[in-house]
């Protein structure tokens, strides 16, 4: 807590005193500390942060002061997902593909990187003897 003269304020955490107005005593709002923590937040307050019922904060310890902020909450409901921008048509195709994606090929678990490298070396052996197999046939 401070206490102010017209031009001169004294926290008494500090102990100094500083020239000029402490403007943030000047829009002071008490309030009591009920059970369990619980604290209204003035309506005044509230309104000029733009806070309503059920809104999220956070609170931070910031140089011997508790700092409540309003955390941005996104509604996804306000925006489309995928299953709004496709027709059913188009939404059954790329869930087959999916599936299909999702099924193979599939190489591994590889217990080493060497098993790794040594899998997909393999690979590219196979589509080289391909490619020349179609190009001789």
């Amino acid at each position: 807590m401070g206490h102010c003269a017209r031009l001169l304020c004294y926290t008494q955490k500090s102990g100094f005193l500083t020239s000029g107005i402490d403007r943030s005593m000047l829009y002071e709002h008490p309030a009591k500390i009920q059970h369990k923590g619980q604290v209204t937040i003035p309506t005044s307050v509230r309104r000029q942060a733009g806070l309503s019922k059920g809104d999220l904060v956070n609170f931070a310890f910031q140089r011997g002061k508790i700092v409540i902020t309003p955390r941005l909450v996104i509604d996804r409901a306000q925006f489309p997902n995928a299953d709004d921008e496709y027709t059913p048509a188009q939404r059954r195709i790329i869930d087959a593909r999916l599936d299909k994606a999702e099924k193979g090929p599939s190489y591994g678990p590889f217990d080493t990187a060497d098993e790794m490298i040594a899998q997909m070396k393999a690979e590219l052996k196979k589509r080289s003897a391909a490619k020349k197999s179609k190009r001789v046939g």
